[in-house]
């Protein structure tokens, strides 16, 4: 049986279906597809580590945690000033089915009082020294930078190429996306360092000595280091012959991710998704050596993501990020 959960002073709903209606299988993909599915012995086996909050939780009992429960029941329960890094994916004011859930489209008015309501419950979770990041699209980030503005100190707004979009005879495609990043304070982690891109050198300036100026010469070619800008087109978003690739309909990539958890936290900071949806903020946070907690509502969602931090043990690379810097797209080639 179907069965809704509304937040009307937040001005969202969410239809959450019978989880019978996922599909589990045992059929084996084609070769060339790589994307993570879950079987009725997976559910089983990883659905067995995830979490339900009823009553206040400990950090040292949170830590590297899947909770498989709405974010809105669970808020009370998560312990005050645990946070280092809050990334938030929220569900984008639009109509948009995921999973076992289905949300519909407000105005901007009312979805910006449902994302204040989050950001006002989650505020005593957040460390006096944390960074934040909401993702969003043209139309939420109206919304976000406003939130952002009444809690945060406001940084700037990332703009990401998607790579892909569906054509429109009526409107321009939408091949873009935002990520909002704000600190708790003026006082902040901010690694410019970690998250340096490797791009090719087109027009390559020398001194009167010959000698490169400001790039390097290799075997594979001549590249130059750049410190991260607020306008990145070197992801790419998962696709079925990727190995990190799950059937979430707006799963993020983990280069994505990996930029953000270098730029603005340590090694063993906590990094907290409330929308983890298919694990790859905490897939991420356990390859750079985070501490993790994650908030998913769908169980089978949850369980994928469960999966995914096992195979973590066994294969810690991120695509696109090798030898301390990150590449351009369709650059493996030149890799050593």
């Amino acid at each position: 049986m179907n069965h809704k959960i509304s937040h009307p002073e937040k001005g969202f709903e969410m239809t959450c279906f019978n989880k019978k209606q996922y599909r589990m299988t045992n059929k084996k993909p084609a070769p060339r597809n790589r994307t993570i599915q879950i079987t009725k012995e997976d559910s089983k086996n990883f659905g067995k580590k995830l979490i339900k909050l009823n009553s206040n939780i400990s950090i040292d009992n949170l830590i590297n945690k899947t909770i498989n429960q709405d974010i809105f029941k669970t808020i009370e329960f998560l312990p005050d000033g645990f946070i280092d890094l809050l990334f938030i994916d929220p569900p984008y004011n639009m109509n948009k089915k995921f999973g076992a859930s289905k949300f519909k489209e407000s105005s901007v008015e009312k979805y910006t009082e449902w994302l204040d309501n989050l950001i006002s419950k989650l505020d005593r979770c957040i460390k006096p020294t944390a960074s934040i990041y909401i993702c969003g699209d043209w139309k939420s980030s109206t919304s976000i930078h406003q939130v952002m503005e009444k809690y945060f100190v406001v940084g700037n707004r990332i703009t990401w190429e998607r790579e892909k979009g569906r054509g429109a005879k009526t409107n321009w495609k939408m091949n873009s996306e935002d990520i909002w990043f704000g600190t708790k304070s003026d006082q902040y982690v901010y690694n410019p360092d970690a998250v340096k891109l490797k791009r090719r050198v087109i027009a390559p300036y020398r001194t009167k000595s010959g000698k490169p100026k400001d790039w390097d010469e290799t075997d594979n070619g001549q590249f130059r280091l750049t410190y991260p800008s607020n306008l990145w087109n070197d992801i790419s978003v998962p696709f079925w012959s990727m190995s990190e690739n799950t059937e979430h309909p707006t799963q993020k990539p983990e280069k994505l991710l990996a930029k953000l958890v270098l730029a603005s936290s340590e090694v063993g900071d906590v990094v907290f998704d409330p929308f983890l949806g298919s694990g790859t903020t905490s897939v991420v946070a356990k390859k750079l050596d985070r501490e993790y907690v994650g908030v998913e509502m769908d169980e089978n969602f949850a369980v994928i993501a469960e999966k995914r931090l096992k195979m973590v043990d066994e294969n810690k690379s991120i695509q696109g990020f090798s030898d301390g810097v990150f590449w351009e797209r369709n650059s493996s080639n030149l890799r050593k």
